[in-house]
């Protein structure tokens, strides 16, 4: 593999119109206004309307990065999809509609899952591949979700999942190119937690029925919420710093370097805890707090507000980092900017 730099040129997000606040969720939870916001980190988020399904969304991610770049859908080569396995269909390629919806004809297409972990493994798989295949010059990844529709406000064992909401995103990266330079990556697994996070019927396990829509098992839950909350305990924080540690320290850095980190949407006090470990202050990141969680969306949506709030300046070591439920934990680390 050559040593061939691959850079981020460009970023597209997209979000619904409709908004759900705080006080929405407070109301149709009964959980306290000022938990919502405080203790989850939730203002507001959004909600899908009927003609936001994932690929349209993620396809106006990918429009915008495009505009942004100055290139034609035709100048793509590869697009990858990396957003939620809850789509427009199911056994079904978001990547390859994607693909038609922006008229990309040249350009190849597949999907990579990974959950809320899918973005900086997205970044390190098209890293490789774009080293090891000089006719890979643009590869655009493109994600989006919608899960929040999987939620129920009337179940308490998902609670945690309260602050899903809807977007998307799309980061377009270019072969040799040391702008914004997409550098190590680091992945770690914990197969203990496998099915911590199901939706029980739908799959081969227990296909549908009207049995299964009766009983409403077509929404993720959690089965053992105690065994999960003692074993995420015990790991997130410190797999969370494992990955982070491991992306920077590949990229020939150390932790000490990072100047910004880009994290998923998660409770307020475990987002404090990984900045206050790393030694990083409340400037240094972006708390997803008008936007919730919306699976690998949020890494790219924190990129673009801390461009927008210039909090990035050139030779800044970047890190993207997230954890899906399975449970993965994935970190990239980027060198920002354009080099001496």
């Amino acid at each position: 593999m050559s040593d061939t730099p691959i850079g981020l040129i460009a970023w597209g997000t997209y979000f619904p119109q409709k908004i759900e606040t705080a006080t929405d969720i407070a109301s149709a939870t009964g959980i306290p206004e000022e938990v919502v916001s405080q203790k989850m980190g939730l203002v507001e988020k959004h909600i899908a309307g009927p003609d936001d399904h994932c690929a349209t969304m993620a396809a106006h991610a990918g429009r915008q990065a495009l505009e942004r770049a100055g290139l034609d859908a035709n100048d793509l080569d590869l697009i990858i999809y990396h957003g939620s396995e809850y789509k427009d269909h199911y056994v079904w390629s978001a990547a390859t509609r994607v693909q038609q919806l922006l008229g990309a004809e040249n350009a190849g297409a597949f999907e990579l899952y990974a959950l809320c972990a899918g973005a900086p493994i997205a970044f390190k798989t098209a890293r490789g591949m774009m080293r090891d295949d000089e006719s890979l010059k643009h590869v655009l990844l493109v994600t989006a979700s919608r899960e929040n529709d999987l939620v129920s406000y009337d179940n308490p064992r998902a609670r945690f999942m309260y602050n899903f909401g809807a977007g998307a995103a799309a980061a377009l990266l270019k072969r040799d190119e040391a702008t914004n330079e997409v550098m190590g990556a680091s992945v770690i697994s914990d197969g203990t937690l496998s099915k911590t996070v199901v939706m029980e019927a739908g799959g081969s396990y227990r296909p549908p029925s009207e049995e299964t829509i009766a009983e409403e098992l077509h929404q993720l839950d959690v089965p053992d919420l105690e065994y999960m909350g003692e074993r995420l305990g015990q790991v997130s924080q410190s797999n969370f710093l494992k990955v982070i540690h491991g992306a920077v320290e590949k990229s020939g850095y150390k932790p000490e370097d990072i100047r910004f980190l880009g994290l998923v949407h998660m409770k307020r006090s475990a987002y404090n805890g990984i900045l206050a470990d790393l030694g990083l202050s409340q400037d240094q990141a972006i708390y997803l707090d008008h936007y919730g969680h919306m699976q690998s969306v949020d890494q790219v949506v924190a990129l673009d507000i801390a461009h927008r709030q210039s909090k990035l300046k050139d030779g800044d070591i970047v890190v993207l980092a997230g954890a899906g439920t399975g449970y993965t934990w994935s970190a990239v680390a980027l060198r920002w900017g354009t080099p001496d």
